[in-house]
Order: C-alpha cells, then sequence, then structure tokens
C-alpha cells in the first residue's frame, strides 16, 4: 500500500489512479484516509496587538464604569440602594439578559457534542435568533431607560460599554474547548 501522496499540511492525499489499481484485479485502497492525519495548526488564529489593546480598553472602562459609579458611590451600590433607578424596567432588562445567557449557555453544551459544523447551525436552533436579537435590544432599552434618571445622556455610552466587555469577556467563560477531530479513522 502507498500511503498517497504527502502534501504540505501534514495530510495524505489519496490517489485514485496509480499502477496498484491497473496492474491487478484486486480492488487495493491505499490506506492514506486511515491514517492520522498530524493537527495543523492554520485554525489557531493569533490576535494581534490592536485586538489585544481593544479588549484590554473595553474590560478597564467597565471596570472604571463599575467602582466609580456616579463618584459617590460604586454602580453596585447604586443598583441596590438608589431611588432614582426606575426598578420594574431594571428588573425586566436583566431577565431579559438572563433568558439570552441561558439561551448561549445551552447551545454552547449542544454544540461540545456536535461532529460536523454544519450540523452545530441545525442545532443551534437559528430559528429563534430574531427572538434572542429582538429580546437583547430591549433589555439595552430598558437598562437605557431604568438608569437615565442617574446619569441622563450618559447612559447611552455606559451600558453600551458594559455590554462591549461582555462581549470581551465571553469567550473566555467557553465550558469546552473545542479541538479539530483528527484521531478518527475514515472508511470511505
Amino acid at each position: 500500500m502507498s500511503g498517497g501522496t504527502p502534501v504540505s499540511n501534514g495530510g495524505y492525499v489519496r490517489q485514485r489512479v496509480s499502477q496498484g489499481y491497473g496492474s491487478s484485479s484486486d480492488d487495493l485502497e491505499d490506506d492514506a484516509c486511515s491514517r492520522f492525519v498530524s493537527p495543523s495548526h492554520s485554525f489557531l488564529r493569533t490576535r494581534t496587538w490592536t485586538e489585544i489593546l481593544e479588549n484590554f480598553l473595553w474590560i478597564a472602562s467597565a471596570v472604571f464604569i463599575v467602582y466609580y459609579g456616579d463618584r459617590h458611590h460604586n454602580m453596585i451600590f447604586l443598583m441596590w440602594h438608589d431611588d432614582r433607578i426606575r426598578r420594574i424596567p431594571l428588573y425586566i432588562g436583566m431577565f431579559g439578559v438572563g433568558l439570552n445567557v441561558l439561551f448561549f449557555i445551552y447551545t454552547s453544551i449542544l454544540a461540545l457534542g456536535v461532529r460536523k459544523s454544519y450540523e452545530m447551525w441545525e442545532i443551534s436552533s437559528t430559528a429563534a435568533l430574531p427572538f434572542i436579537t429582538m429580546l437583547g435590544i430591549l433589555s439595552f432599552l430598558l437598562f437605557c431607560y431604568a438608569l437615565w434618571p442617574i446619569w441622563s445622556l450618559l447612559t447611552l455610552p455606559l451600558v453600551f460599554t458594559l455590554f462591549m466587555a461582555c462581549m470581551v469577556i465571553m469567550p473566555y467563560l467557553v465550558l469546552g474547548r473545542f479541538k479539530a477531530q483528527t484521531d478518527l479513522l475514515r472508511t470511505d
């Protein structure tokens, strides 16, 4: 058995036309598809300095917002004790964010068992994505309405900054790592 033709990424290309196939009546198959392929590191993407700096700025500005609050108390104290906050819209917005987080955790747990990339989109319920998007926009608007009496016009960039900091942190909270499945034997 020939083993196939080596290619640049460490794998093998199956040779359909070779002398072994034409010289005998045996249905010989080269074993290139059943060999283990060394994992290629092309799927690992390194981050540029600008991406790292942007992520750091989002997180640092969110920490600044939470720590300094309204200059007298931090934001956590304000959320619990300030009477200027409209409580009902705040609680409804928090419920919407909680539903979004539960949906993302549910789909990420489902995606851990997925073998092929196209199956992930079938499992992740793409029909619910418009609902999730509208729920996120509604939560954003409810947060802005609830916190408007404290920061007025600054409420929009403050809530957006907190949202972006959560989006930067979220990929690091993945429940499991996705890896290339190169240890499976193929029988095609």
